[in-house]
């Protein structure tokens, strides 16, 4: 992890309001819908796969095809249900949920990748499903992160969220190519284990969440595309640096791939989370903050935003489910420009444009 100071990421977001919201007695949507990835299927139309999230918390994956105003995206179309907590992994005896996806397209495999939150019996788990089309999907099971001796623990005891697929093979730690997954695990055992505490890897001094980076050689996935489920050399990529993320950090939608490197979207909280995992009890703020990761080395941070590039504003931002948040997991070109879609105070989706600033 190194970091280039004094070096702008020249990219902004401009918000262009609501794009999604819960439809009135829909029974999947009774706490909100929010944190889309997307997608296009195979006759070219771009859909959102927003979480949508019934009673009692229970989250599923959405699929709303995108329509538009004046060639910009204004609304959707709900055109069913893409993924369900169906398996028992994904599943507690008071909990469920299939949660936050990221879908990447990989021109290079053919298949959509969406990366999910498994809600399950010891809390949340990363899992990966995979589809041709964008309407059906096979899920090829909770990720595996391979046992590295180095950070002297095992990765898989550990939360893990906000993973995504960098959408081309990039160089891993051997200089060969590899597929590159973003991900966040959580040190704090203390939720599996009362007064268990932290557990950091060898080397890490800060507790606070922060975004890693996971590969799988593109030579094993060859041969079987099943591997893509088992991640090697783990490295951390970024912590937490400035006051708008002073709590923890997250990779948002895919890294573009843009004329200064990598472009991250990553969300940044501040305020006060009390213990344990009802995000209804937090005193927070979550804004969005831009990176851009060296095409040589993703690990290497070459600049990053001292300040959010989005923050919560509106009336739809600051009020929801959790208030005072935007979450950006989406990014798309439409006519070849960039928007980004957005959470919206865990309830509804937004959408902003991405511009240049210079």
């Amino acid at each position: 992890m190194t970091t280039q100071a004094g070096t702008s990421v020249p990219y902004a977001l401009t918000r262009l309001g609501v794009i999604m919201s819960p439809e009135p007695d829909n029974e999947f949507e009774t706490e909100g819908v929010l944190n889309p990835a997307s997608g296009r299927t195979q006759d070219g139309r771009l859909h959102l796969l927003p979480r949508l999230v019934a009673q009692g918390n229970v989250s599923r994956v959405g699929l709303a095809e995108v329509t538009y105003a004046d060639g910009v995206p204004h609304g959707v179309v709900r055109r069913g249900i893409a993924l369900s907590p169906d398996e028992g992994w994904e599943r507690g005896l008071n909990n469920a949920g299939v949660e936050d996806p990221r879908v990447t397209w990989v021109p290079s495999l053919g298949l959509h990748l969406m990366t999910y939150v498994a809600y399950g019996p010891l809390g949340p788990k990363l899992a990966l499903a995979v589809s041709d089309d964008l309407l059906t999907w096979h899920r090829m099971g909770p990720l595996h992160f391979e046992y590295q001796p180095g950070l002297d623990t095992d990765l898989n005891l550990f939360p893990n969220k906000d993973a995504v697929f960098f959408p081309e093979a990039v160089p891993g730690p051997d200089g060969e190519p590899a597929y590159a997954m973003l991900h966040r695990p959580m040190w704090d055992l203390g939720w599996f284990r009362p007064g268990e505490g932290v557990h950091l890897p060898a080397g890490l001094e800060d507790e606070r969440p922060g975004i890693w980076v996971s590969y799988v050689p593109v030579a094993s996935v060859e041969r079987d595309l099943r591997a893509l489920v088992h991640l090697h050399d783990h490295q951390l990529v970024a912590l937490s640096a400035y006051p708008f993320e002073e709590l923890k950090i997250g990779a948002g939608p895919p890294p573009l791939r843009v004329d200064e490197g990598w472009l991250l979207i990553h969300h940044g909280v501040s305020g006060h989370i009390p213990p344990g995992w009802d995000p209804r009890t937090q005193q927070v703020t979550y804004g969005a903050g831009a990176m851009l990761l060296d095409p040589l080395d993703v690990t290497r941070v070459l600049a990053r935003t001292s300040e959010p590039v989005l923050v919560p504003e509106t009336d739809d931002e600051r009020t929801g489910t959790v208030a005072n948040v935007v979450f950006p997991t989406a990014i798309e070109r439409v006519h070849g420009q960039a928007y980004v879609f957005y959470g919206m105070a865990d309830a509804r989706i937004g959408v902003a444009r991405l511009d240049p600033t210079t």
